[in-house]
Parts: structure tokens; sequence; C-alpha cells
């Protein structure tokens, strides 16, 4: 079973800065993309940023320039991903999900999620 941990979220200023981790385990024996959703109130979830494994990544146009995702084979461990998030605005607020392209012994290939973390953005 694949589990996924956000953390990094919290309240910060218009302006500021925070990164976002991501943390998997389970019985993954390959990896093809994780990715980061967001979902404000009232709205639905939106993808941010979106990063295959060995490739590229891909930003929504409002994150471009401000957002960075990370490829989680380039981590130590390779099992914790990465999202900085900079010059956040009001706008920005929202519960952001994990989500990775995962291959399994059990599912096969799959998309994962995780439960959120809360970014608040606000003065």
């Amino acid at each position: 079973q694949v589990q996924l941990v956000e953390s990094g979220g919290g309240l910060v200023q218009p302006g500021g800065s925070l990164r976002l981790s991501c943390a998997t385990s389970g019985s993954i024996w390959s990896v093809y993309a994780m990715a980061w959703y967001r979902q404000a109130p009232g709205k639905q979830r939106e993808l941010v940023a979106r990063q295959t494994i060995g490739g590229s990544a891909n930003y929504a146009d409002s994150e471009k320039g401000r957002f960075t995702i990370s490829d989680i084979s380039r981590d130590n461990a390779k099992n914790t991903g990465h999202q900085q998030m900079n010059i956040l605005r009001p706008a920005d607020t929202a519960v952001y999900y994990c989500n990775l392209d995962a291959g399994t012994d059990v599912a096969g290939r799959d998309a994962y999620w995780g439960q959120g973390t809360q970014v608040t953005v606000s003065s």
C-alpha cells in the first residue's frame, strides 16, 4: 500500500515563501511522475505543477516563475518530493495535495493521493 504524507503548509504573509514536502512509502517499484494539486474552498481541485521522473516539469500559468517542483528521483532517499513556492499570494490559499503516478506490486500503475496540507496566505 502506498502512503503519501504532505508537510510544510502553514500561514504566510503575501510575498512570502513555503516549501511543501511529500514523503512516500510503500511497495513502490517505479515512480513515473509527482504532481501537486490544490483545492480552495468552493472550487474544484486544480493542477499546480507536475514533474515527470527524469523529465520535464509543467506548471499552471499562474504558478510559472513562482513555484518549483522537484524531481523525486533526485532526492537522496528517492522517496520525498518538494514544491518550493515563492511570492505567495492570497489567491494561493488552498489545501495542497501531493499526487504520485507510480507502479506497485499489488495494483500495478495507479495514481495515489496524500491527505493534503493547508496553505494560507494572509496579512
